[in-house]
């Protein structure tokens, strides 16, 4: 009995994975770009995971409604939500509001012990997106880190071309590319600039797609190393790669707005995306939480009836969230993705998750999943505001309705 429970655990420590993941944010890329250039490594990757454009920018014309600014998409990757909640309004970082924590917060809370790392041209990144160091982030630390090259101008004098931009993300490639070889840290961030540089400069042209090729060139450094570090390792590697936004329709130099195109972007994984992905059009907040799903992290209830996003593997209940308050009666629709099971529906009338407080949510009904709708009489809830939640069994969405909202 004794040699078989030994057996047992050497065979279950033996098939345990220690699972990692790395995410790129490669700056300015339509996925019409993407998608016409030659990416040999982008592709291989593609083969054995998966490809799907997405889109940032929040709900157009609707109280999410949010910037195709570079800053603005991080955050709304980092926290899940968009501006209306995370606060970044642009790339001068003014009032980030850190009551949403970002995924490495999250990460760091539930597992101390593990490491993070940050790969990146741009300080702020760090020290103001992440909050490295702050007291609103809890100190926040961030285990490895290589960035702040734009402002070591002796090592990359700032040349008009702007040359030198592609040698910094060389040397972030570079440190990624030992770092996950040597340190392997269990959630780390990787940002490139170069192609968002040649976009403003040179627009939709030969520079563009140079930027990209060159692009694919450093991704399939990266690949390499998780490749390495999966086969001498027993570990299991999520990469995730995206853009935060878009390019302009008249000539692809600018961006910020709501068009289409500027609002067009994609993503790229090594593992295969959930039904969710295929079906519906995912966006830059959804990669959060399916970081999360991938490391195990156990959302706070209080931040998941938060989240704008839903996870892109694993499964998911339910999606496409859409509500109407008339009559003092809330009417909900909504796709089921997993009939299993049933929907509670959470109502709250006011906004304390954003001063770092706790809201009060009053629980309306319970229905199965698969009715896809529900109408509740909400008379006795008066409001101008009310945040709505539906929570599955795999996953929360939620909805907010402002009376007379842009």
């Amino acid at each position: 009995m004794r040699r078989f429970i030994f057996v047992v655990f050497i065979f279950l420590s033996l098939s345990t994975y220690s699972q990692k993941a790395i995410f790129v944010i490669a700056d300015g890329i339509p996925a019409d770009v993407l998608e016409s250039t030659s990416t040999p490594n982008i592709n291989r990757i593609i083969a054995k995971g998966d490809y799907v454009r997405a889109h940032v920018g929040g709900d157009k014309d609707m109280y999410s409604q949010t910037p195709t600014i570079s800053a603005v998409s991080y955050n709304s990757l980092l926290t899940g939500t968009w501006v209306n909640k995370h606060n970044v309004w642009g790339n001068d970082i003014k009032a980030p509001n850190y009551h949403y924590p970002t995924i490495f917060r999250l990460f760091k809370n539930q597992f101390p012990q593990k490491k993070i790392a940050v790969y990146s041209s741009w300080l702020d990144n760090r020290k103001k997106l992440m909050g490295d160091s702050l007291a609103q982030t809890n100190y926040l630390h961030v285990d490895y880190r290589a960035d702040g090259f734009e402002l070591d101008t002796l090592s990359f004098p700032h040349d008009k071309e702007s040359n030198y931009m592609h040698l910094i993300d060389e040397r972030v490639i570079a440190a990624a590319d030992s770092g996950i070889r040597n340190q392997a840290p269990d959630l780390s961030w990787v940002y490139l600039e170069y192609t968002d540089d040649m976009g403003h400069r040179y627009g939709d042209s030969p520079k563009m797609t140079d930027a990209v090729e060159k692009l694919d060139k450093q991704l399939g450094k990266l690949y390499d190393a998780i490749q390495y570090r999966e086969t001498m390792y027993k570990e299991k590697w999520l990469l995730i790669i995206t853009t935060d936004h878009g390019r302009d329709e008249k000539n692809g130099k600018n961006h910020g707005g709501q068009s289409p195109r500027q609002r067009s972007t994609w993503i790229v994984s090594n593992r295969k995306l959930n039904t969710y992905a295929h079906l519906d059009y995912p966006a830059i907040v959804d990669i959060m939480p399916t970081l999360g799903n991938f490391l195990g992290i156990k959302l706070p209830s209080q931040f998941a009836k938060e989240i704008d996003g839903i996870p892109l593997i694993g499964k998911v209940s339910v999606a496409q969230l859409a509500i109407n308050v008339f009559q003092q009666k809330l009417d909900l629709r909504w796709q089921s993705l997993d009939t299993s099971g049933a929907v509670k529906i959470w109502l709250c009338t006011k906004n304390e998750f954003k001063t770092g407080a706790q809201d009060q949510y009053i629980l309306l009904k319970e229905v199965p999943n698969q009715n896809n709708k529900a109408t509740i009489d909400i008379s006795q809830y008066p409001s101008d505001f009310y945040k709505i939640a539906l929570e599955g069994k795999y996953n929360t969405v939620n909805k907010w309705f402002v009376q007379n909202a842009k």
